[in-house]
């Protein structure tokens, strides 16, 4: 499963790096900014969940499987832009399994 989210990290931080924005639409979201990655990131979260409810209601899963692609691409971007790698994110959901939501949830309640 992580394969593709690896393969697809590097792209993006290569397309972050050396693409030419008038052919890298990657390289055009980190031309513009953070501001206009996390724009994206909340276009496509509200996408998702409104395709998700649509789902719902009527059992179609493709919308709500193409628009969750769409926010997790931009997730990886937003993270290439901020410099953290997707192993971080992996290393944190590895650290929580076994432990019950609400635990964690206190734990880092307690940290803050």
């Amino acid at each position: 499963m992580t394969d593709i989210l690896t393969q697809l990290e590097a792209t993006i931080a290569e397309r972050i790096r050396n693409a030419d924005s008038q052919s890298s639409y990657v390289a055009q979201l980190s031309q513009h900014g953070l501001n206009k990655i996390l724009e994206k990131v909340g276009e496509e979260s509200i996408e998702t969940i409104l395709a998700a409810k649509d789902a719902h209601n009527d059992q179609t899963q493709e919308h709500v499987v193409n628009e969750t692609a769409d926010l997790v691409f931009h997730l990886l971007v937003m993270l290439a832009e901020l410099g953290i790698p997707f192993e971080e994110v992996t290393n944190t959901l590895a650290r929580r399994m076994g432990v019950s939501g609400i635990e964690e949830k206190a734990a880092r309640g307690r940290k803050e």
